[in-house]
């Protein structure tokens, strides 16, 4: 099972999911999955579709905003527009959880909602390191 990292209450972060992950996810009481990887980016990886399908199944909402590298201002104002959407808990997904963190941090701090020192705190607290992502 992939390890879901509490960064708020609302929201959560992951390296790649699978199908079995999101019917967890499901269980534990998220209603909102976003899949930050890119299509392709390893041989091994379900496909997005596949995510979506398991979501789709499970009763989630499910979005779709790939990020390759830096997440871009546009993603990240795309992820904090799906948090805000959701209507509960939200598990976003990359490979490693660092783009998802990293774009909804860039959202918050963008929309004024948390602190740069918050962020770091909560980032920190979930096992990664935002100091450099975020201005």
């Amino acid at each position: 099972m992939a390890d879901f990292r509490t960064v708020t209450d609302d929201f959560s972060v992951s390296p790649q999911l699978t199908s079995a992950d999101v019917a967890a996810a499901a269980a534990k009481g998220f209603t909102m999955i976003i899949n930050n990887r890119p299509d392709g980016e390893a041989p091994d990886q379900p496909p997005g579709e596949t995510i979506a399908d398991a979501a789709r199944q499970a009763g989630l909402a499910y979005a779709y905003i790939p990020v390759v590298g830096r997440p871009t201002t546009e993603q990240a104002s795309a992820v904090q527009s799906a948090t805000q959407a959701a209507r509960g808990r939200t598990l976003a997904f990359c490979r490693s959880g660092t783009r998802s963190i990293t774009a909804w941090a860039m959202g918050q701090a963008a929309a004024g909602l948390r602190s740069r020192a918050e962020l770091i705190e909560l980032g920190r607290a979930a096992g990664y390191d935002l100091a450099g992502a975020l201005p």
